[in-house]
């Protein structure tokens, strides 16, 4: 079974835009080397300033704290955070077409 954790934070208005600018990098360089055992997925939530991140990896080994986009967006978070980020693990109870469990 997978170990998914959902992570959730607020970035300041003037930070959104580059705060998904450097997620969509990590999409990138996820989708260039493709890693295997992790699944990740990144939501901007309708108030534009508020973010959602679902990550489950199937084994131990995390894969993104390597890669240097995903270096380069922590590097700054807390900069753009006004809340958050607060992490939380999360148990399946069901999906439909979502690959997360």
């Amino acid at each position: 079974m997978s170990n998914v954790k959902m992570i959730r934070y607020r970035t300041h208005p003037e930070h959104a835009e580059e705060n998904q600018r450097l997620i969509r990098a990590v999409f990138a360089e996820l989708a260039e080397q493709r890693p295997g055992g992790v699944r990740y997925a990144a939501f901007r939530l309708e108030d534009g300033v508020s973010f959602v991140h679902l990550v489950a990896l199937d084994g131990e080994d995390n894969p993104l704290p390597s890669m240097p986009a995903f270096q380069e967006f922590q590097s700054g978070i807390g900069e753009r955070v006004a809340e958050g980020p607060h992490p939380s693990e999360a148990t399946e109870v069901g999906s439909y077409g979502v690959a997360f469990g």
